[in-house]
């Protein structure tokens, strides 16, 4: 990809760095020149790859494991991310699971709370920690990754999954009125079928998405990296003036 010189030498924080969409954004990162703290729950090895991908551009990176619903994980994570760098510019809030699909007559406390946990509270856990840190910059940016399904309300068996990243647009968007006086801006991308993935390679039926291509009006999924651009353009406005907005990258099945 070509280089996106605003972003030569920033530190960037990835959330699930090391997987699917998150993987695509962090090469994109490295190829932009900048220095990585890559968060990995179980893809160790690929955080491993990754790292060595950048320090082989000359770049600073780490790979830092962690359960980011446990408030602990998430300030270490941080905190190390930091000692690395020395500082940081930009946190991309990545880090999330459908778990498994339940309709509501089967919806049971214990899974609720996890399904929030892990896509909503893990980000505030984060976020909070890595703000002040964001503050000590002139300019300063958050990407949180939402999702159609928050838009739409997703397909049967997704109600905690959309709910929670329901939340997410208006986090960002509450976030964006908070950190905005810090320097920091604050933005979602909200994808919508982005095949290729162990998300949907999970989660979605061929047969599904399918049909859901069949209604896309550009006549296609996504992919990984179409995500990707889009959160690098986000994060690289970091002294922009775009701020509590939500890009929305669905190929035209959905907008409002």
């Amino acid at each position: 990809m070509k280089n996106n010189h605003k972003l030569t030498g920033k530190n960037i924080l990835i959330t699930a760095g090391a997987q699917g969409i998150g993987e695509s954004i962090t090469k994109h990162f490295i190829d932009s020149g900048a220095n990585v703290a890559i968060h990995y729950f179980s893809s160790a090895e690929t955080a491993k790859q990754l790292t060595e991908y950048a320090m082989g551009k000359g770049l600073k990176a780490v790979a830092i494991g962690g359960d980011l619903t446990q408030e602990a994980d998430a300030n270490t994570l941080v905190q190390k991310a930091v000692e690395t760098f020395g500082g940081l510019d930009i946190l991309i809030n990545n880090a999330g699971s459908l778990v498994s699909r339940k309709m509501l007559s089967e919806m049971e406390a214990g899974f609720w709370h996890k399904v929030m946990d892990i896509n909503l509270t893990s980000m505030m856990f984060v976020t909070k920690a890595a703000s002040p840190f964001l503050a000590k910059n002139k300019n300063s940016s958050i990407v949180n990754l939402a999702s159609l399904a928050g838009r739409k309300g997703g397909h049967p068996g997704s109600l905690a999954y959309s709910t929670s990243k329901g939340a997410i647009l208006t986090f960002t968007r509450a976030l964006s009125a908070e950190l905005g006086p810090q320097g920091t801006r604050v933005n979602a991308v909200a994808p919508g079928l982005i095949l290729g993935t162990s998300f949907h390679n999970t989660h979605t039926t061929k047969e599904s998405a399918a049909a859901t291509t069949a209604g896309i009006p550009i006549q296609r999924a996504g992919n990984a990296n179409d995500v990707a651009r889009a959160v690098l353009f986000l994060a690289s406005e970091y002294d922009g003036f775009i701020s509590g907005a939500t890009l929305d990258i669905n190929g035209g099945i959905y907008n409002m």
